[in-house]
């Protein structure tokens, strides 16, 4: 499939969407409403610190909603303006927050259902809105839903068309697309679709298992055993990593994006030589510029003396997991939550460790003057962030009380 001239197509017609209607004053009032927070500004004004009693919170310098995250979310508020009456369907979340996606569905706007973890659009008829996320679509999806005769709105995120540009630039010069990402997230099953031949590695750790198959090649059977869901149809390691492009999932760690690019490049130079390395490696900067703003912050936080961290986001999403390895990985006691909902009752917090299901921790406040340091992620309003942090001054007051 020509994906490109699918795309030119589809962005003529007048059922496709990427701009708002022109709405944007009638929905200004109730965004805010939702989701801004006089406290955090105020927190913001001074100097991102605030101390009530014995407690002080110090907030990251970048945290919470990026502009891709709002334009995505005002878009599809605006589309629910435009299209009062008419059904309207999102394929995914349209971020990782739950606050932002039950919002959304008290709209009256649906998810598309899944059955065994396939999308059923048998649900989507001719005149139905629907509602393209963040992290954006499939090409297949797309494709689907236009032959349907449905109005589309694109909220994709113009960070990730970038990744897929760099994709589509792989595919034209028959490189394959070494993805850096987590192969079930819907943003790289998304570039993944505008890939020919891709080939999905989570980590550094990974990408040294693949760099050592180009160089002393290795057990193929056990290569695709390793890799079968992370790779396109058809996939050869013996022939298909002679020349490779390099992309990434935009919520991930951009220093480890950095190292497996690095990593790739200097493999395919030992191979093939300096001379002729632009003929087997390319690569372009995809990184999300709030991402990198978000981690760059966090590492500057965690080198402050900190008693704890809470990260705030949804469970699900990519870029507040890897905010809370940078807390981890300094040793500090670190609590990631989606929601105050999480804080009490008494001195206790359900939070989820990186890699383990919800636990619950008691005492998690310690009883003496702290210092706790707060980020979110790029899908977490601002009164999502502003209700946690009067959470813990209220249980730090009732703890001096008693």
């Amino acid at each position: 499939m020509d994906t490109k001239a699918f795309k030119r197509s589809l962005s003529s017609s007048q059922q496709y969407h990427r701009k708002g209607f022109g709405r944007e004053a009638e929905i200004t009032d109730l965004l805010q409403a939702e989701y801004q927070s006089n406290l955090v500004q105020q927190i913001r004004d001074h100097g991102y610190r605030l101390t009530r009693g014995d407690v002080t919170i110090r907030l990251a310098e970048a945290f919470g909603f990026c502009w891709g995250v709002e334009r995505a979310i005002a878009l599809a508020y605006e589309t629910r303006k435009q299209f009062p009456s008419e059904r309207i369907w999102i394929t995914n979340e349209i971020i990782h927050n739950p606050s932002v996606n039950q919002n959304l569905k008290e709209m009256q706007v649906q998810f598309i259902p899944v059955h065994d973890d396939q999308k059923d659009f048998s649900v989507v008829e001719c005149g139905d809105v629907v509602v393209l996320p963040a992290f954006g679509a499939s090409v297949q999806e797309m494709q689907l839903l236009n032959e349907k005769g449905c109005v589309i709105m694109d909220t994709t995120c113009p960070w990730v068309s970038k990744v897929w540009n760099s994709v589509e630039k792989h595919k034209k010069g028959s490189y394959t697309s070494i993805i850096h990402g987590k192969y079930k997230h819907e943003e790289t099953i998304a570039t993944s679709s505008y890939a020919d031949k891709y080939l999905v590695v989570l980590n550094l750790a990974e990408a040294e298992y693949v760099c050592s198959d180009i160089l002393h090649g290795g057990d193929q059977q056990e290569f695709m055993a390793k890799f079968c869901s992370a790779c396109s149809a058809g996939f050869d390691p013996d022939i298909d990593l002679e020349r490779v492009g390099i992309a990434n999932q935009t919520t991930m760690l951009k220093g480890e994006t950095e190292q497996i690019g690095k990593l790739f490049e200097r493999t395919l130079m030992r191979k093939y030589g300096p001379a002729v390395l632009n003929q087997h490696f390319l690569s372009f900067n995809t990184i999300c510029d709030a991402t990198q703003e978000r981690q760059d912050a966090m590492f500057q936080l965690v080198a402050e003396q900190l008693d704890l961290m809470v990260v705030i986001g949804g469970f699900n999403s990519s870029n507040t997991t890897h905010l809370q390895e940078i807390a981890v990985e300094r040793g500090i006691p670190s609590y990631h939550i989606d929601s105050s909902k999480r804080i009490g009752p008494g001195n206790r917090i359900e939070h989820k460790p990186l890699q383990r299901d919800l636990e619950v921790q008691e005492n998690w406040l310690p009883a003496r003057p702290i210092v706790v340091g707060i980020t979110s992620g790029a899908s977490t309003p601002d009164k999502v962030v502003a209700d946690v942090v009067e959470k813990i001054f209220d249980l730090k007051a009732v703890s001096l009380a008693v």
